[in-house]
């Protein structure tokens, strides 16, 4: 049974401290690219948006970023009892309670480091049998995000097949996010900031965030690196909050200038592989959309008319059964299905008829073995996509979801690699995470 929008346990609700007072997506009246019930993108609505405080504005006036501004927990420390004068005893009684006092500092030392070891989650035992569903997805999502952080590199970047991804990196580091892994927070603040870090220094001559990236399409790098920096912009700290004013209106612009060059009438819109590519396809095109539509909850001035103009291009590779194809004239997939089902809900065409369609077709093609093309990539949007589409969709696709991915999770806390070899079992794992932990609603762009 699928489970409603949750906070991740043991952490306060993220409303007022999230990204610096982004709070959940509304769905209001205001209509600017649908009708009806279809979301706004005006970014003056009630959807989510920047605590005021501490506002600051981008010189190249994309984006407008604000800066939390966070006072560390204070524990107050009962003072000491007041000495007493002690009874006289004899020297050899005194020098016996010293030696039985070192053992037992002794012991409570010993006692309180294995306390602090349980509480270090890579360190930690196995967890009792979970009591219901919830519990064993709880247990699930810490078991992934405990294997990423093992498995982080030295540099900050998290390993893939294809060298030092930013796109790998940036997703693992989503997956802290989403069940509520601040940075600078917790146990995992160091993870999160190094993952961080490492994408801030990806930046090339060329303006794209792909460091030493050796994938075939660049752009996938780019645009995932790009909408982590939007997500996470106004919850770390004065310095890296400096880097990210200075990087993410260069990398919108280069998103929007590629959404430019001259294509062909059934491509135009949409993204490739390439900065200056002459096609497109759905799957690049989710995630430049998804950057934008981020920095336009955030306040960017991102031209309404680019994401309209993305969404015409997502129509064109609509299937006569509902389904969505990679480009305009193939097959359908659940992968690219929900690229364009998370894309119609999160840019003003919410429950639209294609939006229906699209989550009929989704319950009909549910993705279940990791052996499936593009499986990783299929949760990851199919989740999202219909749990924004409402319960009525994310409840019986959530029950599958969750008995799929909750028995494909390895002893050691990752999930299989399956058609994911050439990203690797990082990405295989914060992309299950990131399915599983839709219901938190931690990542501002997906909250509902």
């Amino acid at each position: 049974m699928g489970r409603p929008c949750l906070r991740a346990p043991n952490k306060t609700p993220r409303e007022p401290r999230c990204a610096s007072g982004r709070v959940a997506a509304r769905r209001g009246d205001g209509d600017v690219l649908g009708s009806g019930t279809a979301r706004s993108l005006d970014a003056s609505d009630d959807g989510p948006r920047r605590n005021p405080q501490g506002r600051a504005s981008f010189v190249a006036c994309l984006c407008h970023s604000g800066l939390a501004h966070w006072s560390p927990m204070r524990v107050a420390l009962a003072p000491w009892p007041a000495t007493r004068s002690a009874p006289s005893r004899p020297r050899g009684v005194l020098l016996g309670a010293l030696r039985l006092g070192r053992f037992a500092l002794l012991a409570a030392a010993a006692g309180v480091l294995l306390l602090a070891l349980e509480r270090v989650p890579w360190a930690a035992e196995q967890p009792a049998p979970p009591a219901n569903q919830d519990e064993a997805i709880d247990q699930a999502t810490e078991r992934g995000l405990a294997y990423l952080a093992k498995s982080q590199d030295a540099d900050g970047s998290f390993p893939s097949n294809w060298g030092k991804n930013t796109g790998v990196t940036s997703l693992c580091v989503m997956a802290f996010l989403a069940k509520g892994h601040t940075p600078g927070e917790g146990p995992y603040r160091d993870v999160v900031n190094k993952g961080l870090d490492s994408v801030l220094g990806s930046r090339r001559q060329d303006g794209l965030l792909v460091g030493e990236d050796r994938t075939h399409g660049p752009m996938y790098s780019h645009t995932i690196s790009t909408l982590l920096l939007s997500e996470v912009s106004g919850m770390v700290d004065p310095e890296r909050q400096k880097k990210i004013d200075e990087l993410l209106p260069e990398a919108l612009r280069l998103i929007l200038n590629a959404q430019k060059v001259e294509k062909l009438e059934p491509f135009k819109g949409g993204w490739r592989y390439q900065r200056d590519s002459n096609d497109s396809d759905i799957s690049t095109t989710g995630w430049p959309l998804m950057a934008l539509r981020s920095a336009r909850n955030n306040g960017a001035d991102v031209p309404k008319e680019a994401i309209e103009y993305a969404l015409e291009f997502i129509m064109k590779c609509r299937t006569p059964d509902g389904g969505f194809a990679y480009q305009p004239g193939q097959g359908p997939g659940p992968a690219r299905t929900g690229v364009a089902l998370l894309s119609l809900e999160l840019c003003g065409r919410h429950r639209s008829e294609a939006a229906i369609g699209a989550g009929d077709w989704i319950l009909k093609h549910p993705p279940k073995d990791p052996n499936e093309e593009w499986y990783h990539y299929a949760v990851y949007y199919c989740s999202q996509g219909m749990f924004q589409l409402g319960d009525d969709y994310w409840k019986p696709f959530s029950a599958t979801l969750y008995e799929s991915l909750l028995k494909q999770q390895q002893q050691d806390g990752s999930w299989p690699i399956g058609s994911s070899g050439r990203e690797g079992a990082c990405y295989a794992t914060a992309m299950s995470v990131l399915a599983l932990s839709v219901p938190y609603c931690q990542l501002p762009i997906y909250q509902r």
